[in-house]
């Protein structure tokens, strides 16, 4: 079994399309055509994780922050970087990270801290933007059913929590086939006039290239008449940080006794405790001071987040209470989302968590 069967695997359950403009998500070295010997599951790539793929056998390396961040113009061992790469490259092993795409999904980063915190009742803090297509089609009346079948298997019609949503409507096309054409219908140089369906589906961007492929193969026409349309919906189910309920009002002090215990942290940086109790609690692995608005508005009691700096805990202005988590920290939970995604699909090698993935900030 080669690399790149792990590789579109994970390209399809956590697709690098949802990573942000200066991430770096994907597969970033090594070759796709190696056979799999095994694969280890960290949050940051350092020699200490790589001796330990070396000690297990494992070549292939999945993390969840990208260790080629920018450009790099030289490979040397004058860096970090560059011995890293030098390291990898002599002993053949592979590196492919999920970072902001994987906490853009609904399922991912912010999905496992909220279970781990007991955060029911999830929505999107920030949905994604420009993500969201809307598909137009003009198919002859016999064929609308096969047409939207291919659409809906190809990934079009999700809205929400609903699949396999459509819009359809009866009218009349019309066209007339010239020199060199073979007409599904109609005949060459006469006009036609044809009872079709004109049917609409919406669809996230980076399914387009597939979803047209299964329009085109199952359409009747020669060539079909089709509109892709951006839209400037938001994407509900993708986006940056979520927000829920605690399951009853919990008093402030004990909830954040509580994320201590659960994150492994010796101690919470947080704003004034303005409120004696919470229960709505807003959430964002990783840096998250860019989302202080929307935890507002969204009526919060807390956010929590990390990367927090001084004056950033002066936005609380007593009307929520920011917390910082540490950055490593609140997302330590990824090696396990990774792991699970791998491990349940493919049993015909090793995969492993690692064991030397740790925070590269540490307390006193």
């Amino acid at each position: 079994m080669k690399i790149n069967e792990v590789i579109s695997y994970l390209d399809n359950r956590i697709p690098p399309a949802l990573q942000e403009s200066y991430d770096n998500s994907g597969f970033l070295l090594g070759s796709r055509d190696e056979e799999i010997r095994g694969v280890l599951v960290a949050v940051d790539l350092c020699m200490e994780v790589i001796d330990e793929a070396l000690q297990y056998g494992c070549n292939l390396i999945v993390t969840h922050h990208p260790f080629i961040f920018s450009g790099i113009k030289r490979i040397t061992t004058d860096c970090l970087t560059g011995r890293m790469v030098y390291r990898l490259v002599q002993n053949n092993i592979a590196v492919y990270a999920a970072h902001t795409n994987l906490d853009n999904l609904s399922t991912g980063v912010n999905a496992i801290l909220a279970k781990k915190l007991g955060i029911i009742n999830t929505k999107i803090l920030a949905p994604m933007h420009d993500k969201l297509r809307k598909l137009a089609v003009y198919v002859p009346s016999d064929y609308a059913s096969k047409v939207r079948e291919a659409l809906f298997e190809a990934g079009a019609g999700g809205i929400g929590n609903y699949d396999y949503c459509s819009f359809n409507a009866m009218g009349k096309g019309t066209f007339r086939a010239g020199s060199g054409a073979t007409p599904f219908v109609g005949q060459v140089g006469k006009l036609h006039t044809e009872e079709e369906v004109k049917i609409e589906v919406i669809y996230p961007i980076m399914h387009e290239r597939r979803i047209v492929q299964a329009l085109k193969a199952a359409h009747p026409y020669e060539k079909p008449a089709y509109d892709c349309i951006p839209l400037a919906n938001p994407w509900e189910n993708v986006g940056a940080g979520m927000v829920g309920t605690l399951p009853k009002p919990m008093p402030t002090v004990e909830f954040l006794k509580k994320v201590k215990e659960v994150l492994g942290l010796p101690m919470v940086r947080h704003s004034e405790l303005c409120l004696s109790e919470v229960q709505t609690v807003a959430i964002c692995g990783g840096a998250g001071s860019f989302l202080i608005g929307n935890a507002k508005a969204a009526k919060a009691d807390i956010y929590l987040t990390g990367d927090l700096k001084y004056h950033e805990f002066q936005q609380a202005e007593s009307n929520i209470i920011l917390a910082d988590i540490g950055h490593f920290e609140s997302e330590q939970f990824v090696k396990e989302l990774i792991y699970w995604e791998i491990s349940e699909k493919f049993s015909n090698f090793v995969s492993r968590i690692s064991a030397k993935s740790r925070g590269f900030v540490l307390y006193i």
